[in-house]
């Protein structure tokens, strides 16, 4: 018994995920970015966790979001460009997520 590799498929899967992964990635740090220049700065609720290493407490959460206004207040941008800033955001999370859903598709019907 014999087994052979096919090395032309090995990297056509690593190029694959190597690509799919920079997409991801790339349009979702884009949307953020957008997101924050938008003056829409994500502020995460924190969680509590029996077993966490760090745990954030209600005063530095308010403290973050305190800051998080402050900067939406300094944003140089006029209110068009937030507007064009944060459908660019909307945008580029959608890209990511039908990057992912390609990804998806190309498994199951490909398979």
């Amino acid at each position: 018994m014999s087994l052979e590799i096919d090395w032309f498929a090995f990297v056509q899967v690593f190029l694959a995920a190597l690509l799919a992964s920079v997409l991801v990635v790339g349009f979702y740090s884009l949307g953020l970015r957008l997101l924050v220049r938008a003056g829409r700065v994500p502020v995460v609720a924190p969680a509590e966790f029996t077993d966490a290493i760090t745990v954030i407490t209600a005063k530095d959460s308010q403290r973050a979001a305190k800051a998080a206004a402050k900067a939406a207040k300094k944003n140089p941008l006029t209110p068009g460009q937030r507007q064009v800033a944060a459908v660019g955001a909307y945008l580029s999370f959608g890209m990511c997520g039908l990057a992912v859903l390609g990804g998806l598709l190309l498994i199951v019907f490909n398979h």
